[in-house]
């Protein structure tokens, strides 16, 4: 009986009774030791009625990567088949049951997740996980992915850790301790009886806590001064002290050894003395059971802390090499290397060496934290300097792609200074920690010193690493980065049949641009970046590469190249690199005015960018979402939302002087020169104008032709046209504006840049009186607008109609495809494909079962009833 514990029983109920219905949820329990965590998971599994798949983390258990995980789903292996071959492959090479894979710790979370819904088609599945911070890392992130994305598939999910552990994106709910009342009946039920002084002196040191109250009064004393953790601790040591000295060393073993399998706690215990008949002793003092009939499980975490504690070194020595020799030859080659690690306190390269095939097979499983632990253990292990840094720089590149970051840096620092090649990756490393928490100053820095590292001796390597510090330019805007990474391209001697010579160029158009310095001495830029798009691979570098670092049109050519590596990437399964391919995608579709397509593209990249740790790749979707948002006329938040969004909102919201303080502080700020800024310019020009400061358009416009006669692209030349238009307008008469219009109508290709330029036409049109050459391009403004859902400027539209006395009726959004939300939109598109559920999931990272309700939801939107009818929707 939980007594105390009406609220915490009744929210679990609620989870499970979710699950019975199909609707799926995770919650965490958060609490000190003995709060009461665990008898609230064994509540749930009293349940009866749902599939229970239960694991315990084991803080020793932390180097050995998907141990928890694999503990908890072999007796779901056989349903592996089920779920998408690439999400199984990951986890069978996760779980060492076949080659190791290629995919990343978010891929076997996807794989979790496709699991469970596979186990959840024969009924509701729960999920128990006790003391999750002793996870082993990669069990812990793909159980989190999993439970962050759990949606319609009947999984019920309870996560209990102590405070401190975070999983952002779930409920928590923290326990407290008992009130009075309850700790009373706790104390009373367990202990024998008690002096009312002892009594009142246990109420008062447990503070509410469960177990304290039942183990306390076993020790027959109080030690008041010592925190409640080592109370009970000491509780569970006094009960030990009552054993023969052979239990106590089987007691000894089993809490050295992570997985406690009974086999090898057996094995390792006779050596040392003891028999098996001491299993029952122990088993009788009720410290220990044996569980599942083949692993030996504690009956508290803190027994096995106690136990251990008091164990003398030159015991835990003995046991731990005795450990490592029972297990020798065994599938736990591993785990024997760590036994034979722990028992060595001096540097020893063969064990060193054992602990480095150790790294390399959890590295090759994806199980990045493990690996670096293991390499920072065998450096640690090593006689030789040498070798000693080339492990702690293979830790500090495995914590990396781990994503800790901060570690990672302070792994690559501590390796020193060791030779050309390992100072390289070192700087990389560092470089990439520093851009992965959104450093960028910090990560260009790393990447300069890289260049002058390898200028010399390896051309080739410090061009592209020079394409990664243009891209950080181009991310920040940072002028003294730009003139840095321009000395150093100028400096830089490639080879001139080097397959490296076109990202060279490409640099240096950028930094050329950014920095408004002359062209004339550069190959012409169209084929600069074709030739650097044949280098581009499905990778980091390969999409800076099609995308020419900002500088290559968002035609045709740049979607079918963008849509081509992203479709690798998730089909070899780098979740790591999706954020950026994915927020790629959508401004490209953002620029082909596939509005729709585009955030949903980006709404993915931001969540799979929270779940990769990816904060910097978080805020440039976030931004492109913001975007998306102020064209359509939604309400941001001026706290969080971007200048250049909030400015571009004022504009089309009619706040012209507002919209140009902010496009003024962009543009003449510390961005000033950069790419994008010259994105800004037309909408500076038009802000200008409209509140009546047309002197202050003139000067924007001027370094916005410049730029855009090196750079030699239609989009760029009809935005200038439509500057000079404008201009044009305001001067008496009206010197070339109509030409101008003209000149940029005939420019554009990018949708709703030419509605702009339609309806600013057609508004200088009807002030000339040319009511029906005006009504003409406010129509067709009128039409883009409405089709692209930016309402705002579609309301000025039909405004200026009015005005010419055409009568318009206000779109009320009953077009079918505008009903679908973005997740909608993707699965609609793909289903239409003739995908299944299944691949659609894959493709998406959802379970099969929400993407069939995301169908179920869409069908009456679109007004179809059965699957085969969505192939003859064309979506626009």
């Amino acid at each position: 009986m939980l007594r105390g514990r009406t609220r915490e029983t009744r929210t679990i109920d609620t989870l499970l009774a979710d699950a019975r219905t199909g609707v799926s949820g995770a919650l965490v329990l958060l609490g000190e030791p003995g709060i009461g965590k665990t008898a609230l998971l064994d509540h749930a599994a009293a349940a009866g009625d749902l599939r229970v798949l239960r694991t315990t983390g084991i803080e020793a258990e932390a180097e050995l990567p998907f141990a928890s995980l694999h503990l908890m789903f072999r007796s779901a292996l056989d349903h592996l088949d089920r779920i998408p071959e690439r999400q199984a492959a990951a986890l069978r090479g996760a779980f060492g049951l076949g080659p190791a894979g290629t995919g990343d710790r978010f891929l076997i979370g996807l794989a979790v997740l496709s699991l469970l819904a596979e186990l959840a088609e024969d009924g509701p599945v729960l999920c128990l996980v006790d003391d999750v911070q002793w996870l082993d890392h990669a069990s812990a992130d793909a159980l989190v992915i999993a439970a962050r994305r759990l949606a319609g598939e009947g999984v019920a999910m309870l996560l209990a850790a102590r405070a401190g552990f975070t999983a952002p994106g779930l409920t928590v709910l923290e326990l407290a301790g008992l009130d009075e009342a309850a700790s009373g009946e706790v104390l009373d039920s367990a202990a024998r009886p008690l002096t009312e002084e002892f009594r009142r002196r246990i109420l008062a040191e447990s503070a509410g806590n469960p177990l304290a109250l039942l183990e306390l009064p076993k020790s027959g004393e109080s030690q008041g001064e010592l925190s409640l953790t080592s109370r009970l601790e000491e509780a569970f040591a006094h009960q030990v002290d009552g054993l023969s000295a052979a239990a106590r060393v089987l007691l000894q073993v089993a809490a050295a050894d992570a997985t406690a399998e009974s086999a090898i706690v057996l094995a390792a215990a006779r050596v040392l003395g003891s028999a098996p008949e001491h299993l029952e002793e122990i088993g009788a003092a009720g410290l220990i059971r044996t569980a599942d009939g083949s692993r030996l499980e504690f009956r508290h975490p803190l027994v096995r802390a106690a136990i251990w504690q008091r164990t003398p070194l030159a015991r835990r020595l003995t046991i731990h090499h005795t450990l490592s020799q029972v297990l020798e030859g065994t599938a736990d080659a591993d785990r024997s290397a760590w036994h034979l690690a722990a028992a060595t306190l001096t540097a020893d390269e063969q064990v060193a060496g054992r602990l480095e095939e150790t790294a390399t097979r959890a590295h090759a499983r994806s199980g990045y934290a493990a690996a670096a632990a293991a390499y920072e253990r065998a450096a640690a292990l090593s006689p030789s300097a040498g070798e000693r840094a080339r492990r702690l720089t293979l830790a500090a590149e495995a914590t990396e792609f781990s994503g800790r970051f901060d570690r990672a840096r302070a792994l690559a620092l501590g390796a020193g200074s060791p030779g050309a090649e390992l100072t390289s990756r070192l700087i990389r490393v560092r470089a990439c920690s520093d851009y992965g928490e959104g450093h960028l100053q910090g990560a260009h820095a790393m990447l300069s010193a890289g260049v002058d590292h390898l200028a010399a001796t390896d051309p080739g390597s410090a061009a592209w690493l020079l394409l990664d510090a243009a891209s950080m330019i181009w991310l920040d805007g940072d002028r003294d980065m730009a003139h840095r990474t321009a000395e150093q391209l100028d400096a830089l001697e490639v080879p001139p049949g080097d397959d490296v010579v076109p990202v060279h160029q490409l640099c240096r158009w950028f930094v050329t641009l950014t920095l408004g310095r002359p062209t004339t001495e550069l190959p012409p830029l169209a084929e600069v970046v074709e030739r650097a798009r044949a280098q581009a691979g499905p990778d980091r570098r390969g999409l800076l590469l099609i995308g020419g670092l900002g500088l290559a049109d968002q035609d045709a050519r740049t979607h079918q190249l963008a849509l081509a590596a992203t479709a690798a990437i998730r089909a070899e399964g780098r979740v790591g690199l999706l954020p950026q391919a994915l927020t790629f995608m959508g401004h490209v579709e953002h620029a082909r005015g596939r509005y729709a397509d585009a955030r949903a593209f980006a709404e993915e990249a931001v969540n799979i960018a929270a779940d990769t740790g990816q904060p910097a790749w978080s805020r440039l979707a976030t931004a492109l979402l913001d975007q998306l948002a102020a064209v359509q006329g939604e309400p941001l938040d001026p706290a969080t939302a971007t200048p250049a969004a909030l400015a571009l909102l004022d504009l089309g919201q009619g706040r012209p002087e507002q919209a140009l303080l902010g496009l003024e502080s962009l543009v003449y700020g510390k961005a000033r020169n950069r790419t994008p800024a010259m994105h800004l310019v037309p909408d500076l020009v038009e802000a200008a104008l409209r509140s009546g400061r047309s002197a202050r358009a003139a000067e924007p416009l001027a370094r916005l032709e410049s730029w855009a006669g090196m750079l030699r692209q239609r989009w760029a030349d009809a935005l200038v046209s439509r500057c000079r238009a404008l201009l044009a307008t305001t001067m008496a008469p009206d010197l070339g504006a109509d030409a101008h219009f003209r000149a940029a109508l005939d420019a554009h290709e990018r949708p709703f840049d030419r509605a702009r330029t339609e309806l600013l036409y057609g508004e200088w049109l009807r002030r000339a009186r040319q009511t029906g050459d005006a009504q003409e391009h406010l129509r067709a403004a009128l039409e883009t607008f409405e089709w692209l859902g930016a309402r705002p400027w579609a309301d000025r539209a039909r405004t200026e109609l009015g005005a010419t006395g055409w009568s318009t009726q206000r779109n009320t959004g009953a077009d079918r495809f505008a009903q679908l939300t973005p997740q909608e939109r993707q699965i609609v598109n793909l289903a239409a494909q003739g995908l299944s559920n299944k691949d659609i999931a894959a493709h998406l990272f959802l379970s099969p079962r929400t993407v069939g309700q995301h169908l179920y939801k869409a069908f009456p939107k679109l007004g179809v009833t059965a699957r085969a009818q969505l192939a003859e929707l064309v979506l626009p």
